[in-house]
């Protein structure tokens, strides 16, 4: 079953995905006992709301990120969640990448040495012109944060994967263009988030880093991408090249050192699952489907779906820290 903001558009919507059924409430939806399981895809003002209800009515959970508005809210799902013992997972799928995940592997087995630092960043162009209306994504009280719950909370993820949790944060928050236009009344209206946050940050393993999020990023797509920095190497990947990790090593000869390309294969977790062969790569739909495998599979009694509520919340966290850290001007912890 299908749900949307009314009747007409969900039954537009299921008519054209093949839903067998639609409806214009979303209670019905929770409601509906041959229902077993919910996927939360609205704006993120009814995230909290839409899984609160889920989970009292015993489904399990599937949640796009953000988790919520803000972290008391992702708590309050997250312990809803936990105590409810429902299958729960946020929608963080760039993580689930195979050749992030042979990163993590190397970084974890020290292929590249003492980890000295982390870059990372995500860059969109989405409301890069000043042109594009005002929405939903402009007013805190139906997006929360701007960039940094749209972009940043992808990035934040990827790096706690990658090195682990975030101890503490310093940040700035920027907001390009102030005003946009609504299109039903030709009204300039206040734009009340970030386009852009900047930020450093410091690992609990004692490594520092740094962060770029922008969604006025002209001319990027997709552009979330890392640099590990490592005392005998480093490790770097762009989501707009998703089946390329480019890895460097000290270890190579005087004159022959320089940064050599892997390319994703059968050999890299889940990738075997689509294709027999190297080189021919994974798409953002197929991450997708390995995230909805492990949110199925967990259902079935399999491992623990991950990334769960518990992540959801860990990353709400961070970027609330990011908030105050830009309203105090100073490092804040998290």
């Amino acid at each position: 079953i299908l749900a949307d903001r009314d009747a007409a558009s969900a039954a537009k919507s299921a008519a054209e995905m093949g839903f067998a059924r639609s409806t214009g409430d979303w209670r019905e939806l929770v409601a509906d006992p041959a229902v077993d399981a919910v996927d939360i895809c609205s704006p993120n003002y009814l995230h909290k709301d839409m899984a609160l209800a889920a989970i009292a009515a015993g489904k399990h959970v599937w949640c796009e990120k953000p988790l919520a508005l803000d972290a008391a809210e992702a708590r309050q799902v997250a312990d809803a969640a936990a105590r409810a013992g429902v299958v729960h997972l946020i929608g963080f799928n760039y993580s689930l990448n195979p050749l992030v995940r042979l990163a993590q592997s190397m970084i974890a087995a020290g292929d590249i040495g003492r980890v000295m630092g982390f870059s990372g960043r995500y860059f969109e162009d989405y409301m890069a012109d000043p042109a594009v209306p005002h929405s939903w994504r402009c007013e805190r009280r139906f997006a929360g944060a701007g960039a940094l719950a749209d972009l940043g909370s992808h990035l934040i993820d990827m790096a706690e994967n990658l090195l682990g949790p975030i101890e503490s944060v310093f940040a700035t928050l920027e907001t390009v263009h102030a005003k946009r236009r609504v299109p039903s009344t030709g009204e300039m209206r206040p734009v009340e988030n970030e386009d852009i946050a900047r930020g450093l940050v410091r690992f609990a393993r004692g490594v520092g880093g740094s962060f770029e999020i922008s969604r006025v990023a002209t001319g990027f797509k997709c552009g979330l991408t890392f640099t590990v920095f490592g005392s005998h190497g480093a490790i770097s990947f762009d989501q707009e090249r998703m089946n390329e990790l480019r890895v460097y090593s000290s270890a190579d000869a005087a004159g022959r050192r320089g940064f050599r390309t892997i390319l994703a294969g059968p050999e890299h977790a889940d990738y075997a699952k689509f294709c027999p062969a190297p080189g021919h790569g994974l798409g953002i739909n197929d991450l997708k489907v390995i995230e909805a495998r492990n949110f199925l599979r967990a259902i079935d009694g399999g491992p623990a779906a991950k990334p769960g509520f518990d992540v959801g919340l860990r990353v709400q966290r961070i970027m609330d820290a990011m908030e105050r850290s830009h309203a105090s001007g100073s490092w804040t912890k998290v």
